[in-house]
């Protein structure tokens, strides 16, 4: 019996120091990750990597992390233009193939979600009076979330130099296509009893952004308009973390 109690004793031990190696590993393994790919997408902060999965050191042994969770905080993409922030960027990383010294990593699929704020989707819209008619010039003044995944346009007009007393808004359904995301008038609005051709108003209450460039290659799936602004989706498949 008093062998057995000496047994059982070691075996927790060890046991204990297993798990104790094993969190201090996948701890530097992540710092080390982090530290990767704030390099090779020139992010202002350090991200954050979480590798789930126990324990830590046979997946390393195999060479494969099954599930890798990355944040980043702000994130410029480039876009139309120039570069649009993308904000709260969440993606899961499933088999994620590593070298030895954490300096490459890929993994084989991604699938995640983040936000671009109005304020900011509001850089791509006419936001300078435009002439939609004879004596009839518009403008978009604001975007903000008009319920059951419509987007409120606010447009100021102008009819024959006088401003329209109140903003004029319609509401607009969000799409992604591609890599571009689309801001499409449901209906159109009335400038103060102007007759303006549909396609000319269009001009100013349809608009799009084109995003490309986004971290490891991970592409745009869909989009959804919410309180605050828009929230995405996006996926790809060998997304590259590192190196």
């Amino acid at each position: 019996m008093r062998a057995l109690r000496i047994l059982l004793i070691v075996v927790v031990i060890l046991g204990g120091l297993f798990v104790l190696a094993d969190r201090l590993a996948v701890g530097f393994a992540e710092d080390e990750a982090a530290g990767k790919l704030q390099a090779t997408e020139n992010l202002a902060a350090t991200p954050d990597v979480s590798i789930k999965g126990f324990p830590f050191l046979t997946q390393v042994v195999g060479g494969t992390l099954d599930d890798v969770e990355v944040g980043i905080k702000d994130y410029e993409a480039t876009a139309e233009g120039g570069t649009i922030r993308i904000d709260d960027l969440k993606a899961n990383m499933k088999g994620v193939e590593f070298s030895g010294d954490y300096s490459s990593a890929t993994a084989a699929s991604a699938t995640g979600t983040a936000s671009i704020t109005y304020a900011e989707l509001l850089k791509t819209a006419k936001s300078e009076q435009t002439q939609v008619a004879p004596g009839v010039t518009a403008r978009v003044v604001g975007l903000s979330d008009g319920g059951d995944g419509k987007i409120k346009v606010s447009v100021e007009a102008t009819v024959l130099g006088t401003e329209l007393p109140q903003p004029v808004s319609v509401l607009s359904s969000v799409t992604a296509e591609g890599d571009t995301v689309r801001v499409h008038a449901d209906k159109l609005p009335s400038f103060g009893g102007a007759d303006v051709a549909e396609n000319r108003v269009r001009t100013i209450t349809d608009f799009e952004q084109k995003i490309d460039g986004l971290p490891g290659g991970i592409k745009l799936d869909s989009v959804q308009a919410a309180k605050d602004g828009v929230e995405i989706t996006v996926r790809g498949s060998n997304v590259r973390l590192a190196g």
